[in-house]
């Protein structure tokens, strides 16, 4: 489904159906509240399987808590494969069984240009994920192959917008991914664009109330996913879809200095720093003060101020006309001249990017003092 199609409501209910009571080769299960099966049976649908013979594993790509990537193929097509663990006791098997149903479901149910593309499934002999394979490398390799240099600042905020235009795409479709980091954003050939993978942590929306914590990955994890008291795993947290927007805030710091987060600091001393002592990564002294200002607003600590993908990308888009433009190839010389005409009108542009940055703060400085009322 794509994203003009917003999944709520009925149409939730009726894709839950359909999940459900197709399954192949056994009984249905039933979803519990917290959206897992149930059963020990998990299903899918059949038009989401493939045929296990077509598949052939290759070398070994990447490889994670749940399971290994590999590169390998589909009839004649070149694809990536995740393996996923059987888990080694029943509890486990259930356990993990319901977690790649459900990963496979939300896969197959937005198609978006900066989502990674699924291609299938199959449950035996191995629970496998087949997705497209992007030959380019993970946004975290990437950006530590060019340190201590950084990005390109058009090239930076392009990366941003298009993990912003992935995420609004999963929350318009009722989906929270919560582990938005670097090894979850890869570069396709021309390393020109990113696209999120990696759905194994993400959660149904109407059922994130009461979710487990500490789910992603410390360093880009937002703090109220934390407990209260201790870092005990497994405790249920309150939380909804701002924990991605957290997560981007540090994304998007990254893109824009090429550090790691939390620098010098173990992944529970990163945790302790920002769910207890609200610390976050320094910013830059020359940084521009609108970017600054998304930043902050992305990882401040009230999820309710952060603003949504749909405002972030109004943002990024605001401060990229503010941008003189990348000198141009000798090629598109006359598209850079067709598009601004002279420097008046990109000074005009710039003009009214600026003005809207400012009613756009003035708006969340606003919706603050509501809050704090």
């Amino acid at each position: 489904m794509s994203c003009s199609e917003k999944n709520r409501g009925s149409e939730d209910g009726e894709y839950e159906k359909r999940v459900v009571n197709k399954s192949v080769g056994g009984k249905a299960g039933s979803v519990s509240t917290n959206g897992s099966i149930a059963d020990q049976q998990f299903v899918i649908d059949e038009s989401l399987l493939v045929d296990p013979k077509l598949l052939f594993i290759g070398s070994k790509i990447g490889e994670g808590a749940h399971g290994k990537v590999f590169e390998g193929r589909y009839g004649d097509r070149i694809v990536a494969i995740k393996v996923l663990h059987r888990g080694d006791t029943s509890e486990e098997r259930t356990a993990l069984e319901s977690r790649f149903a459900r990963e496979v479901m939300m896969m197959a149910r937005v198609k978006h240009e900066n989502l990674v593309t699924f291609i299938g499934a199959c449950k035996e002999p191995l629970m496998v994920i087949v997705t497209e394979l992007l030959p380019g490398m993970s946004l975290r390799k990437y950006l530590a192959s060019i340190r201590p240099k950084q990005l390109d600042l058009h090239m930076a905020i392009k990366f941003a917008l298009d993990i912003a235009r992935a995420m609004d795409c999963l929350h318009a479709n009722g989906i929270i991914h919560r582990d938005l980091k670097p090894d979850n954003l890869l570069l396709t050939a021309d390393q020109k664009s990113v696209k999120l993978a990696d759905f194994g942590l993400a959660r149904e929306e109407s059922v994130a109330e009461m979710m487990t914590a500490e789910t992603g990955t410390y360093r880009w994890m937002a703090p109220e996913l934390y407990s209260t008291v201790t870092l005990r795993q497994g405790e249920k947290k309150h939380y909804n879809n701002k924990v991605d927007v957290y997560s981007f805030g540090i994304v998007l710091w990254e893109l824009l200095t090429n550090r790691m987060p939390f620098e010098g600091m173990s992944n529970l001393q990163a945790a302790y720093a920002a769910a207890f002592k609200q610390e976050r990564p320094g910013l830059p002294e020359d940084i521009s003060p609108d970017l600054a200002f998304i930043i902050q607003s992305c990882w401040v600590e009230d999820p309710n101020m952060r603003p949504s993908f749909s405002q972030i990308i109004r943002l990024l888009n605001t401060f990229l006309f503010t941008l003189a433009p990348p000198s141009p190839s000798s090629a598109e010389s006359d598209v850079t001249e067709a598009s601004v005409s002279s420097n008046g009108t990109m000074s005009a542009l710039s003009a009214r990017s600026r003005g809207k940055f400012g009613f756009l703060r003035q708006l969340f400085a606003a919706k603050r003092a509501r809050n704090s009322q």
